[in-house]
């Protein structure tokens, strides 16, 4: 290949890539450097309530993407989630039913010395 043959190819091969590079910059809108901007968000808020009970953590539902998490990860946390909600209800509804059996004089009885 002859010196002259070799810089066109190469000038060829410049200026395509210049041309790709500030097509895409103006595509984009963006100026150089500002790497990787935080996605606009277009979907509401995924939101538990303020005290969140088993019921509210099965309605949990996330919007799908490209990247994301691991769906079977965020179930297995949900469900467990679901269940110590469960639990810490069952336990508060057990020790409310005893301080209700528990007599009005014993309740403020002072206790043994």
């Amino acid at each position: 290949m002859d010196p002259v043959s070799f810089f066109l190819v190469f000038l060829a091969i410049v200026l395509v890539g210049a041309a790709l590079y500030f097509g895409a910059r103006i595509v984009q809108g963006r100026s150089l450097g500002s790497g990787l901007d935080d996605p606009v968000p277009n979907l509401p808020p995924v939101l538990l309530a303020h005290n969140p009970e088993a019921r509210d953590v099965d309605a949990v539902r996330f919007a799908l993407g490209l990247r994301g998490y691991r769906m079977d990860q965020v179930d297995q946390v949900l469900d467990e989630l679901r269940d110590q909600l469960q639990a810490k209800d069952r336990e508060i509804e057990r020790l409310q039913a005893l301080v209700e059996a528990l007599p009005e004089d014993s309740a403020s009885a002072p206790g043994p010395q």
